[in-house]
């Protein structure tokens, strides 16, 4: 980048540096939504509820088929844990 393409596109970097930052946002929600280590605990936590009688049986079936999804999607997107 030359001198002068930096100093015309000098005050756009703040609007770069936003976007920049909400892709990374995104990347990361989208890693916990999706990973498959934090839904194996959800479903975990969805049977110790449901053994424990604070969920009913079609409230944790409801919440067994979220988490499902989610993770059909993620494998969808190809998405890999730590990646």
């Amino acid at each position: 980048m030359g001198l002068f393409t930096g100093l015309v596109t000098l005050p756009l970097a703040p609007v770069r540096g936003v976007g920049w930052l909400a892709e990374v946002l995104v990347e990361q929600a989208e890693a916990q939504l999706y990973d498959p280590g934090r839904i194996a605990a959800e479903m975990q936590q969805i049977a110790d509820e449901a053994a424990a009688g604070e969920i009913t049986e079609d409230e944790a079936a409801a919440r067994e088929e979220d988490l499902i999804r989610r993770l059909n999607e993620g494998r969808a997107r190809g998405y890999r844990p730590g990646g």
